[in-house]
């Protein structure tokens, strides 16, 4: 497939802390799920894709526009659709003054025409019915959707979701999850994500950060083979593991470096994010 988002060694400091520290990656059509925690760097990689902060060093582009431009800066944000991790949503707005405000900031001048598009965003994000809506209204679902219609009015080709998923209930994060996928077909997703089960139902493409750099990058079964043969079940907690945890049954799943003669578990993604994380320097949650 064609590569839509090319960066090369993006590095952003502020203060003493590298945010990003020498960060390179190539995203085609789909959905990318980006996994880190607190602090490895994903809302400034997002913030930095979506042109809302400019990197110290190193560059990029999307879709072939090269954002160090004026021109380029502005051919690629009529080709992006953004939805950061808090959206500010305006809660006297309806949902559809909302987008309709969105709408105008990307420079769809035409009423009718701007009117057309964010009818067709909302139902998309399947908000039709409620668009007369007032946003303070609405559940936290429907206020994520809100979010996302703003982010796919004018139809962007490029669409930065920052922890779309935050806060959602179970039965929430399954709808949103499907309409994400719809949503994405024929576009390049990047999604930040804390949920391991988002990127393994969602994405095609993964990438773990920590520390502000990019310390996995392939397919989601690509990160659980990392784990093939060092999860293993026990009686107790293995000291020499480097992360586990009592489950439902009363036995303990051991991540790491197994004991000769353990009893070896079949991987999941989140045993390769948190293997990933810790051969990287980064402690993992035991």
């Amino acid at each position: 497939m064609t590569v839509t988002v090319s960066a090369s060694g993006l590095t952003l400091r502020y203060g003493g802390v590298a945010a990003l520290d020498d960060v390179s990656l190539r995203l085609e059509e789909g959905i990318t799920g980006l996994l880190g925690p607190n602090g490895a760097g994903k809302t400034t990689l997002l913030r930095v894709l979506a042109t809302a902060v400019p990197a110290d060093r190193g560059a990029f582009t999307v879709l072939g526009h090269d954002p160090g431009t004026t021109a380029g800066r502005l051919a690629l944000r009529r080709l992006l659709g953004y939805l950061p991790q808090n959206p500010g949503l305006h809660p006297d707005f309806t949902a559809f003054a909302f987008v309709d405000y969105v709408a105008i900031l990307k420079e769809l001048t035409d009423r009718g025409a701007r009117h057309r598009e964010v009818r067709r965003a909302l139902e998309e994000a399947g908000l039709g019915d409620v668009r007369g809506r007032r946003i303070k209204k609405l559940s936290g679902g429907m206020r994520q959707r809100v979010a996302l219609a703003a982010a796919l009015v004018g139809a962007p080709r490029f669409l930065v979701l920052d922890e779309p998923t935050v806060g959602l209930d179970p039965e929430q994060r399954m709808r949103f999850r499907d309409l994400v996928t719809r949503t994405a077909e024929g576009r390049t997703v990047l999604l930040s994500t804390h949920q391991t089960e988002d990127v393994a139902m969602l994405c095609n493409h993964v990438i773990v950060m920590a520390g502000g750099r990019i310390r996995f990058e392939g397919t989601p079964a690509e990160l659980t083979a990392q784990a093939a043969g060092r999860v293993w079940s026990g009686t107790e907690r293995d000291p020499a593991a480097r992360a586990g945890w009592r489950t439902g049954t009363g036995d303990f799943r051991n991540v790491g470096d197994p004991p000769e003669g353990a009893r070896l578990l079949e991987p999941t993604l989140e045993d390769g994010y948190l293997l990933a994380l810790d051969d990287s320097g980064s402690k993992a949650a035991a």
